[in-house]
């Protein structure tokens, strides 16, 4: 099962979960899944949805490297720099693999992998909160 998690980076609650079955890539699954912003809302996504700024220009988005081209010092400190800003994100996520349902293979009903996993968020919010 393939998952998309959209965090509020002030109150670190999840705001929006998105499911997939099978591989999918993280930009495709993000635009099959309709998510609507205001203008004014910032993306910060990591390298997996590069083109995303095609869609919302107020994104944020690391330098790739490539194999011929390395990064210059001032490309690795701007993605330092959007690296603490995601980590955000990125503790959330810990937090609902605690719980196993993404970190191991699930052996359940596929039908009620949504609502599971929609439960293990709310948890996570009112923790988070707390």
């Amino acid at each position: 099962m393939k998952t998309q998690l959209v965090v509020d980076k002030k109150t670190m609650k999840i705001i929006c979960l998105s499911f997939c079955n099978g591989k999918k890539h993280d930009f495709r699954l993000f635009k099959e899944s309709e998510i609507h912003a205001g203008k004014h809302t910032e993306f910060e996504t990591d390298t997996g949805y590069t083109g995303i700024t095609a869609i919302h220009p107020n994104s944020i988005l690391p330098k790739k490297r490539s194999k011929n081209k390395p990064l210059s010092k001032e490309e690795k400190i701007n993605n330092r720099i959007i690296s603490k800003k995601r980590i955000y994100v990125e503790h959330a996520i810990c937090f609902v693999k605690r719980f196993r349902i993404l970190s191991e293979k699930y052996r359940n009903r596929r039908k009620r992998f949504s609502l599971r996993f929609s439960l293990i968020a709310g948890i996570c919010n009112f923790d988070m909160s707390s």
